[in-house]
């Protein structure tokens, strides 16, 4: 090769993509646009992130001890330990009234890992999946990775408050390359809850249509109006194309633990356990006994944790419904308030805004999709004080 050659193919090679389009493409969370350069900022009350501000329990906390103590830190099964998963399936059973077995359980690390081993699973380019919104950006931007194709459904606000699923729309939506419907309920922002006959309606079009119905139902405990909120495990059967994504984050208040679960047909058993293999072997080992802990000895704990909520809720309701510019569908579940502000157009310069004039920080509603914009996301999962703080600051800029 001449000299003229090796600087033609060098300038060629260096012109090539470092990246694959798709992750060229992806956009920023701008959730963590707003909270990143003000977390830990002195005097800002922030309630921009899903998050409880309830420590883990104590009793969970020492299973993770008792586990260290027991050199639990050694690489394990790719779909989780057998005890974990078999306690899974028992809280599952417990739940859903149903016999559960650990075949159709895989253990993640995090609900967020879940969603994605899900999408890789399949979701193939050119693909799209039809997703309720608004909705948490990071399940759309999973398919986005894969080269699918998002196509959202938004929730209305419903007449006397709430929100409303057109199913129709929603079932128009789907077509020849539509793979899955992602439904998240109780919904993170818009704390809806669907209901059990809408359920069993998109699985029974899901079933005729072959395409799978991808349940994000990690807030399915936090309820406010029933023990729980309706889940698609209450009706599906075992070889259905459902999966169910859970996590412990929100439930059981373990947010940095990073542990979640995928519940599934069995035959999509070994398929997920080569997805955590590629991904990252398994959960943290010591991190799987404590999950033990939370799903056997937790249901008081998540108790006293929607009552308080239910109380936020009413509070948060209550205080921002009196603000002359605000317009807030009540929320069934969840720990969110998803608000209207009359005249607000940019969401994100205005939750900038808000933290430097109210010392408040909330997620903007753009973050969730086009149909977020206008609104901003206030997380109540906090101290009743903070929530009252807060909202006295945030009365002169809203009302």
């Amino acid at each position: 090769m001449s000299p003229r050659e090796a600087s033609a193919a060098g300038t060629e090679a260096a012109q090539r993509r470092l990246l694959r389009p798709e992750i060229e493409g992806l956009g920023e969370s701008l959730i963590r646009a707003v909270a990143e350069a003000n977390i830990g900022r002195a005097g800002v009350i922030p309630l921009w992130f899903g998050e409880p501000d309830t420590p883990t329990p104590d009793f969970i906390k020492q299973a993770a001890v008792r586990a260290l103590e027991a050199n639990h830190v050694f690489y394990t099964q790719n779909r989780g330990i057998p005890p974990l998963r078999e306690a899974i399936a028992g809280y599952a059973a417990r739940l859903h009234h149903r016999p559960m077995g650990a075949e159709r359980i895989t253990v993640t690390a995090s609900g967020m890992s879940a969603i994605m081993l899900t999408a890789q699973a399949i979701v193939a380019p050119g693909d799209n999946v039809v997703a309720v919104g608004p909705i948490w950006p990071n399940c759309v931007e999973t398919v986005h990775v894969m080269g699918g194709e998002t196509r959202i459904v938004a929730l209305e606000a419903a007449d006397g408050g709430g929100w409303r699923l057109d199913l129709d729309r929603l079932f128009d939506a789907c077509d020849e390359r539509t793979v899955a419907v992602m439904v998240n309920s109780p919904s993170n922002p818009t704390g809806w809850v669907m209901s059990a006959d809408d359920q069993r309606a998109l699985l029974e079009r899901c079933r005729q249509r072959g395409i799978y119905v991808v349940a994000d139902e990690v807030y399915v405990r936090l309820a406010f109006d029933l023990p729980r909120a309706p889940s698609f495990l209450d009706i599906a059967e075992p070889d259905d194309r459902l999966v169910a994504i859970n996590s412990f984050s929100k439930s059981w208040s373990m947010t940095g633990w990073r542990l979640g679960w995928l519940t599934h047909a069995a035959e999509l058993g070994e398929p997920f356990a080569k997805l955590n293999e590629y991904n990252l072997a398994s959960a943290t080992t010591f991190v799987q006994h404590a999950g033990i802990a939370a799903v056997e000895q937790g249901d008081g704990f998540i108790e006293s944790l929607v009552e308080r909520y239910r109380r936020n809720r009413d509070l948060v309701v209550q205080r921002l419904g009196a603000m002359r510019r605000v317009r807030l569908p009540r929320p069934d579940g969840a720990f969110y308030a998803f608000f209207a502000v009359e005249g607000m157009t940019d969401s994100l310069g205005f939750a900038r805004e808000l933290i430097e004039t109210a010392g408040v920080g909330l997620a903007p509603g753009r973050a969730f999709g086009e149909a977020g914009e206008g609104r901003l996301r206030l997380c109540f999962a906090a101290e009743p004080d903070t929530l009252s703080e807060a909202l006295d600051r945030l009365e002169p800029r809203l009302d």
